[in-house]
């Protein structure tokens, strides 16, 4: 339908509607990206102070608010608890009706209200106090009540908000979740939260194939090993039971050779006696191999880059730990 009615828009009218909206929301873009600017200019040793509190967190750091504070502080609690720093949120409507329950002696608390007065929140204060839980809060308005009753208040006041009216959060919001990704990513650094650690929280689609690595990933019990000796009869027997596709060639605990299932088909069609002959005769020397500390995706890529199935993995001393197969992305 709306569609239809753009097209029944004489031209002129369409350009200039387009040029029009086009134009706002490059302001509404603007407006925020200044927001963000005057923030970066009011951090001081509040902030540092606000880190010090949740780095030193025996428990969880517990995220409260309400409304649109409330949708943000979801997100920040999120964000905490995969980078290292358990964290949850309690909508604070709820905590005054029983899931004060859910907050332990331990725990710190983060408090979000833009006026600083938000009813639902300022009441949770004594509360919380009577608990001995240190408390931060997010607020736009540094003499409110809020600001007042916590150890630490952050400033997180903007000039106006995009909206027009000057009435939707928008700004505001903004501002409160950019102070959020900054506590975070402040945290990530004080506790040299790397890639591998990462990785632990985010086992799961793409973020967890672009972290884990081969060593977790691969096959280590029960790999598929003859000698060069050993009839090519053997190995296929020995590639069955493997359901690898493949065979380690080993002499002393060394890798000397592969045989894949494709080594097989080819040696049986070109010599009727394959299977009776050594497995010398069919093997790749000198197999490619993989570091265990690979990359999972890295692994991935050379497999497709090279046709191949499966990577032998290594360790630092090159010797075999077990065997990484491809995967689907």
């Amino acid at each position: 339908m709306l569609r239809s009615n753009l097209k029944r828009l004489p031209s002129r009218h369409r350009t200039t509607q387009t040029s029009f909206v086009v134009a706002e929301a490059r302001n509404v873009f603007r407006a925020q990206a200044q927001a963000i600017e005057a923030l970066a200019e009011r951090i001081d040793q509040g902030y540092a102070e606000a880190v010090e509190v949740l780095l030193t967190t025996i428990g969880k750091v517990v995220i409260l608010g309400v409304g649109k504070s409330g949708l943000i502080g979801r997100k920040i609690a999120a964000t905490l608890a995969s980078t290292g720093t358990p964290s949850f949120f309690v909508q604070a409507g709820e905590a005054y009706h029983g899931d004060l329950g859910m907050i332990s002696q331990g725990d710190s608390v983060v408090l979000i209200s833009q006026s600083g007065e938000t009813d639902e929140v300022v009441r949770l204060m004594p509360h919380l106090r009577r608990l001995g839980l240190p408390m931060v809060a997010l607020t736009g308005v540094l003499d409110s009540t809020l600001a007042a009753g916590v150890d630490v208040a952050l400033d997180v006041s903007v000039d106006r908000e995009a909206c027009p009216n000057n009435l939707a959060p928008t700004n505001s919001t903004l501002a409160a979740l950019a102070m959020g990704d900054a506590l975070a990513v402040s945290l990530i650094q004080r506790r040299e939260f790397g890639p591998s650690e990462f990785a632990q929280f985010h086992p799961g689609g793409s973020l967890g194939k672009q972290l884990l690595t081969v060593r977790e990933a691969m096959r280590t019990e029960e790999l598929p090993v003859v000698t060069p000796e050993d009839s090519v009869g053997d190995s296929l027997m020995t590639m069955s039971k493997g359901r690898l596709g493949l065979v380690l060639v080993m002499r002393d605990e060394k890798l000397v050779g592969l045989i894949t299932d494709g080594d097989l088909r080819r040696g049986m069609q070109n010599c009727p006696d394959m299977l009776s002959r050594p497995v010398s005769d069919i093997m790749t020397d000198n197999p490619v191999t993989i570091p265990e500390s690979t990359l999972l995706v890295d692994a991935h890529r050379r497999m497709q880059q090279m046709k191949l199935k499966a990577f032998v993995v290594v360790d630092h001393a090159s010797s075999v730990v077990g065997v990484v197969e491809v995967f689907e992305e």
